[in-house]
């Protein structure tokens, strides 16, 4: 049986590699154009007033079948199978992307907004679930007198070459002092120039060396389903260059900046308003979101699936020309028609930007395959984080990735941009460095760029020199950049000054101080300005807010209508004093204890508006028994239950202050301890005033 046409047939491939392109240029903010790449709204508020793309390339290469180191790969004496390591698994997964961005250019249409038109070349494929132990068992220890078993199960394979022409929108959404935020969308029309895929499902094939006789036997199951663009034959063996599809797609993106140094660079326009130079950056941190690669291309092309459930002959498989004679005549088709669209491989970005100081930066980068592998037809990127430092300027910057890549492991690489080039490797120093390297990827590239220019204020005033009346110097920016005058000479600016061509008092807004009431109290110190008043109340009469013939100042209670003899203040009447305590007779308490019984409460309260009626009023609420119990029991207990009704009346809002608690124990009886009834009213507590 010949090994290379079973070799084919079993179709394994384990090489994988990283999906994304310009890695490491990708984070600076002088990339100007790319930008679009990874998230649309890149190019509003860009370093650039112009960046013209003339030619950019980035090819990315790896594989988790196979390593060697870099060195020996380029010598003329190197072998596959001696000089490299395979380690095979059994689901390997490939996957690969060649990125050429052509004549492309951006340019601001205003201050928030900005335009984009690019156009991209991309090649991608990818391979996933391929078998890589049968391949390493077949290619190092085939031997048709020997029985073997392919194992393959599931399997997705797909190819795609496209162009894009796009045109990118992006504006500023937020401008809010410290908060920035700007949104972007690119729509591209793309075209189509090839595509080929396969799928497998539960895919078993069983060689038995010794068949039937003089020939080995071939025992398979499962489907295989193949389809390709009609620019591609079905043998895949001639390929004619010609657009074959069309389709749309889409990216989405956001950004969001935290600029809270905002007021260190905020100058002013000529109508005064405030104004955030371009030429430099404003953020402290920097927070992308974008959704790239949203689409599909239907090409014109066909589709065949098989049913490879059959027994043949070793001698029946090698007389069939090709393998698609193969198919046709050995097996089962189980259906034919249009090729399916080729998905695009949709991806989801996050990325944090550190501003460390003016030139140094720090960029965590994630992209995200939001495509499924197990969908017919599809590519998609291969998961990825990335960690780049950076130094950042005008006319220079370097970095260096270093990247944790999906099936890839970690990878780290360098790039610069000097000017108009740029050029990098998201893998360089591992590839140099590695004994096993297993993946290579390398950009570069030429453009134009037209930098934001620097405003000029030579005085540093904040005003442009363009609209300073004063350019040489410093002034205000409500006076057009000159400094103001002051005609009387009172160090006060005409523009605050009251009295401009009379000297006053800086106080005064640049007049002299006046007595408008004439009453002895300059209006600077007077309260009332236009009242003739006293000094010992600046320069206002003294008020009687009661109307009780005691002024506010002498008058205790100012609110409240009172004697002259109380200071002010409403005298308690022995009336209201028996009432008072008529009141407090009727607080009861617990048997033996403290602890105020709830009826009690409306009594409380009726005592607390009398108590309020008094402000000034100071009382002493006094607690008394009957003789029954011992003396110090007693006069504990009536201590107790005076100061009960004190908290009482202090969690009420009565001034602590107001009220003394005094217990009298069974010393100040009003009637005979001899009776019930006489006891009943030696219980009580009395509320009194305390006179001056």
């Amino acid at each position: 049986m010949n090994k290379s046409i079973l070799t084919a047939f079993i179709i394994l491939i384990a090489a994988t590699v990283q999906g994304q392109s310009y890695i490491g240029f990708g984070t600076d903010n002088y990339n100007g154009v790319h930008g679009v790449i990874s998230n649309p709204a890149n190019i509003v508020d860009s370093r650039f007033k112009t960046d013209i793309n003339l030619i950019g390339v980035s090819g990315l290469i790896g594989n988790d079948y196979y390593s060697a180191k870099f060195g020996d790969i380029l010598k003329d004496d190197f072998d596959f199978d001696d000089d490299g390591t395979k380690s095979p698994k059994n689901a390997n997964n490939a996957y690969g992307n060649v990125d050429i961005l052509g004549p492309s250019f951006m340019f601001n249409i205003n201050s928030r907004n900005s335009l984009a038109i690019f156009t991209r070349g991309r090649v991608f494929f990818n391979v996933n679930d391929i078998n890589g132990d049968t391949y390493d068992n077949i290619s190092n220890e085939f031997d048709e007198n020997e029985d073997f078993n392919v194992n393959e199960g599931d399997y997705q394979m797909s190819a795609n070459a496209w162009a894009e022409t796009g045109i990118t929108y992006a504006t500023v959404l937020v401008n809010q002092e410290q908060h920035f935020l700007k949104g972007g969308i690119s729509l591209k029309y793309l075209m189509g120039y090839g595509n080929a895929y396969s799928s497998g499902k539960n895919i078993v094939i069983d060689y038995d060396a010794d068949g039937s006789g003089t020939t080995g036997s071939i025992d398979s199951q499962g489907e295989i389903a193949y389809g390709n663009s009609d620019n591609i034959t079905n043998d895949f063996e001639d390929y004619e260059f010609v657009k074959s599809a069309d389709g749309f797609g889409v990216d989405l993106g956001f950004i969001y900046e935290w600029r809270p140094n905002f007021a260190d660079y905020t100058v002013t326009d000529k109508d005064g308003n405030p104004y955030a130079p371009k030429d430099i950056n404003k953020y402290k941190l920097k927070f992308g979101l974008s959704l790239t690669d949203l689409g599909s291309l239907k090409y014109k092309g066909t589709e065949n699936a098989y049913d490879i459930t059959n027994s043949i002959s070793e001698d029946d498989f090698d007389n069939e020309e090709g393998f698609e004679d193969k198919l046709n005549n050995l097996y089962t088709q189980i259906r034919s028609g249009n090729a399916s669209k080729a998905v695009l491989p949709t991806a989801l970005h996050l990325n944090a930007d550190w501003n460390i100081n003016n030139h140094f930066y720090m960029n965590l980068n994630t992209d995200l395959s939001i495509t499924s592998k197990s969908n017919s037809n599809t590519n998609s990127i291969a998961n990825i984080v990335s960690l780049t430092p950076r130094f950042e300027s005008k006319w220079f910057s370097f970095y260096s990735p270093v990247s944790y890549v999906q099936n890839l492991g970690v990878q780290w690489g360098a790039g610069l941009r000097a000017g108009p080039l740029y050029v990098g490797s998201g893998s360089i120093l591992t590839v140099l460095t590695s004994d096993q390297s297993k993946g290579a990827d390398v950009y570069a590239g030429l453009k134009i760029p037209i930098y934001q220019s620097r405003p000029k204020d030579k005085d540093d005033d904040g005003v442009l020199d363009k609209v300073d009346g004063c350019p040489e110097v410093p002034g205000p920016i409500e006076n057009n950049g000159c400094p103001w005058p002051d005609t009387d000479g009172d160090q006060v600016l005409d523009k605050d000054d009251n009295c401009p061509e009379e000297a006053g008092i800086i106080e005064n807004k640049g007049c002299p101080w006046e007595d408008t009431d004439n009453d002895g109290v300059l209006d600077k110190d007077d309260n009332c300005p236009e009242e003739a008043g006293v000094v010992e109340n600046q320069g206002c009469p003294w008020p009687d807010t009661d109307a009780d013939g005691v002024l506010d100042k002498d008058d205790n209670c100012p609110e409240v209508p009172g004697t002259v003899a109380n200071n002010g203040c409403p005298e308690l009447t022995e009336e209201v004093q028996k009432t008072l305590n008529e009141y407090a007779k009727t607080i009861l308490f617990n048997s033996g204890k403290a602890t105020i019984k709830i009826e009690s409460t409306n009594v409380l309260v009726d005592i607390m508006k009398i108590l309020n009626e008094y402000p000034n009023a100071t009382f002493t609420v006094e607690g008394h028994t009957d003789s029954i119990g011992s003396v110090p029991s007693n006069q504990k207990l009536s201590e107790e239950r005076a100061l009960s009704v004190k908290n009482f009346l202090v969690e009420k809002g009565i001034d602590s202050a107001r009220l003394t608690a005094i217990g009298y124990g069974e010393s100040k009886p009003i009637a005979t301890n001899m009776y019930k009834a006489g006891r009943a009213e030696n219980r009580r507590v009395e509320i009194n005033l305390v006179k001056n």
